[in-house]
C-alpha cells in the first residue's frame, strides 16, 4: 500500500487486528525482510511496517535528515491510527528511531520495545582510525580546491568511494549526508528513557552493532533483558529465524 506522509510517497504493510505493533527496518533495508515477523504478529495484533523515507519503495527526503526527522515522520505516519498504546520493534537504524521516540512526549504509551541488533551507541575510534580520518579530511579538502577539481575532476569521488562504507557508497547524495548525521549521534544519554519492558535480541558475531552495544543498552534501559543468538551476525532475526520467532512469540504472548 502507498500513502503520502510529509509530502513523500511511502510504501507500507498493514495486517491483523488488535493493539498496534510498528516495525522499523534497518539502514539500507526494507519491509520485505520483516515478512515472517508480520506473519507471526498479525495473529494477535494490528501490525504496521513501512519502507522509511529513502529506502525500499518509499521516496527519499528532499534534503538530508537526522534521527529526529525520522521520529517526526513516524509520528506523522501514525496520526491516521487510533490507539492509546503501541509496541515498537526496530532493527539496527530502526532502533535509533525508537530510542529517540521514547524520549518524546506523546499522547500514547509505548507499552513494549523490541530492539534487534540495534544502533544507538557511537563506537569509540582507535588512534589509528582517528589518524586515518584526519588524513581523509585533509585530502578531501585538497581535492575540493577549484584548481584540483579542474585538473582531476574524478579524484574527489574516487576518494569517497575508497574511504566510504558500503552503505555510504551505495547511497544517493542526500542519503549519504543523512547517514553521516545519523551515525555520528550517540544516544546513550537517552536510553534510560526507554522505561517500558524491553527485549534486546542480538547476534554474538554482530560486527556492525557489536554485542557490547547490547550490554550497554541492557544496563541503561531500566526494564531491558538480553537474548543472544550464538554465532549470528547483524541480521540475527534472519540468520536464526526460528529461534527469533519463538522468542518474539513468547515476549508478545502469541501462540505459534
Amino acid at each position: 500500500m502507498i500513502k503520502t506522509v510529509k509530502g513523500l510517497k511511502i510504501n507500507y504493510i498493514e495486517e491483523g487486528q488488535g493493539d498496534l505493533v510498528v516495525l522499523l527496518h534497518g539502514w539500507g533495508s526494507n519491509i520485505k525482510l520483516f515478512q515472517a515477523s508480520v506473519d507471526l504478529l498479525q495473529k494477535g495484533y494490528r501490525v504496521v511496517t513501512m519502507d522509511m523515507p529513502g529506502f525500499g519503495e518509499s521516496e527519499e527526503p528532499k534534503e538530508p535528515w537526522c534521527v529526529d526527522d525520522y521520529v517526526d515522520f513516524l509520528l506523522e505516519f501514525l496520526k491516521d491510527y487510533e490507539f492509546s498504546k503501541v509496541t515498537l520493534l526496530g532493527h539496527s537504524f530502526g532502533g535509533r528511531v525508537i530510542i529517540k521516540l521514547c524520549s518524546r512526549k506523546t499522547d500514547f504509551e509505548v507499552e513494549k520495545v523490541i530492539l534487534v541488533d540495534a544502533a544507538g551507541v557511537k563506537p569509540k575510534k582507535t588512534l589509528k582510525q582517528k589518524i586515518k580520518q584526519r588524513i581523509y579530511k585533509m585530502t578531501r579538502w585538497i581535492f575540493s580546491l577549484k584548481i584540483v577539481l579542474m585538473l582531476f575532476p574524478d579524484a574527489l569521488e574516487k576518494l569517497r568511494r575508497k574511504n566510504g562504507s558500503a552503505d555510504y557508497n551505495a547511497a544517493t547524495p542526500v542519503m549519504r549526508q543523512t547517514l553521516v548525521r545519523v551515525v555520528n549521534e550517540d544516544l546513550c544519554h537517552l536510553m534510560p528513557n526507554v522505561k517500558c519492558p524491553t527485549l534486546l535480541i542480538w547476534g554474538t558475531a554482530d560486527d556492525a552493532t557489536p554485542l557490547s552495544d547490547a550490554k550497554i543498552m541492557e544496563k541503561l534501559m531500566p526494564e531491558a533483558g538480553l537474548v543472544t543468538f550464538e554465532g549470528a551476525g547483524h541480521y540475527s532475526f534472519l540468520e536464526r529465524q526460528g529461534q527469533y520467532l519463538r522468542v518474539l512469540a513468547s515476549f508478545m504472548k502469541i501462540d505459534m
